[in-house]
């Protein structure tokens, strides 16, 4: 197949996914082009079957905003027309799917009928989407849309609630890459943070309200208490500031480090001992997947798709949202003994085992067919 990818080339879980998708799908003979603003943040290797795509944006003095969704759609109908892909599979709904059905309308009067797949990730349900701002384009766009996909049952079950859609939508979870992700030899720089040997707790995100950043903070000021530890805050974004300045509060500097955005996240996982993942909001629980995928147990709240990801005792445990004390007991419970630590390391690679990309990528394969499939019987 020739499949086109739309996503946003950041290092947020609906980029790395569709960015690990397009990789996955192109080793496995596929020829896959990423179509976005700037080149995907973990699209940094060479394939003869992955091309990308750059829509240029530029601006005029009559915009106050560049036009980023009209930009889109015709660099997708050139993508189209000239790469003759088969299909598109645009993730984030905003601005991507409307961007594609226009695209699609367009491309129909050169005789062009693709089909386009829409992969819900999260905020572009939960929190943007359902803004009355977007909400009607956000509608008609899903609900125009060839295939729908979620990353979690959770998801879907929101997206049904909040919008009216109308079509079918497939479940379909996030996955990881075991080639990449697995517990790997540190020793070194395990040596390095924690000299005395001290447990070594995770946090990674994009350091958004959402994630809880300052719980994350307050639940280890809690474990440091009965536990030596070490807290690594992987990362960047707007409550940054706030949390080292809740450190120097807690008097805890000294056991806490920022280490900003990490391209070899595998590499940290691999020497730490406990992920925590408090957010308020998670449609899948992506980081924590990778955490488990190293042998990382992990601490969450029990909100949207987590309770599907992470099995309370068995390779973690959650928590209501916001009860850091509760949060930081079950974080003790499972550090302060060595056997029961590894017991939990040996569960979270199983666990993680599950979603496998081995697994998860005949999924799409098998969509994608049947989506251009039905294309086909709809134009001939």
């Amino acid at each position: 197949m020739k499949i086109g990818i739309v996503c946003y080339p950041t290092f947020g879980g609906s980029g790395v996914v569709a960015t690990e998708l397009g990789k996955a799908l192109a080793d496995e003979g596929h020829q896959v082009h990423f179509i976005t603003y700037s080149q995907p943040a973990r699209l940094d290797f060479f394939s003869s079957n992955l091309f990308y795509h750059e829509v240029s944006v530029r601006d005029y003095p009559l915009f106050d905003y560049a036009p980023y969704e009209s930009a889109l759609a015709s660099k997708l109908v050139d993508v189209v027309r000239f790469e003759k892909l088969d299909i598109l599979h645009v993730h984030y709904a905003i601005p991507h799917a409307s961007a594609a059905y226009m695209a699609k309308q367009i491309l129909a009067t050169y005789g062009i009928h693709i089909p386009f797949v829409t992969t819900l990730h999260g905020t572009d349900i939960t929190l943007v989407g359902k803004d009355p701002t977007y909400k009607p384009v956000v509608t008609f766009s899903i609900n125009r849309s060839d295939g729908i996909t979620t990353v979690s049952q959770s998801l879907k079950d929101d997206t049904l609630k909040h919008f009216d859609i109308t079509r079918e939508i497939k479940v379909i979870p996030n996955f990881i890459d075991f080639q990449r992700f697995s517990l790997q030899p540190k020793d070194h720089f395990k040596k390095a943070i924690a000299p005395n040997n001290e447990r070594i707790l995770i946090h990674t995100s994009n350091f958004r309200k959402v994630k809880r950043t300052m719980d994350v903070i307050a639940m280890f000021q809690k474990i440091l208490q009965k536990v030596p530890s070490k807290l690594l805050m992987v990362g960047d974004g707007p409550e940054r500031a706030y949390d080292e300045q809740l450190c120097r509060d807690l008097g805890i500097v000294e056991h806490v480090r920022f280490l900003g955005k990490q391209d070899a996240v595998e590499e940290i996982l691999s020497v730490s001992d406990l992920f925590l993942m408090p957010s308020e909001s998670e449609s899948f629980g992506l980081a924590a997947l990778e955490a488990m995928a190293c042998k990382v147990p992990v601490i969450s709240s029990n909100s949207g798709g987590l309770p599907e990801l992470n099995i309370d005792g068995y390779c973690g445990y959650m928590s209501n949202v916001g009860d850091v004390e509760d949060m930081a007991n079950k974080s003790i419970a499972i550090l302060e003994n060595d056997d029961v630590l590894q017991q939990f390391k040996e569960n979270a690679l199983k666990r993680a085992q599950d979603f496998d990309l081995k697994r998860v990528l005949p999924m799409y394969i098998d969509y994608y067919e049947s989506i251009i499939e039905n294309q086909k019987v709809l134009t001939s």
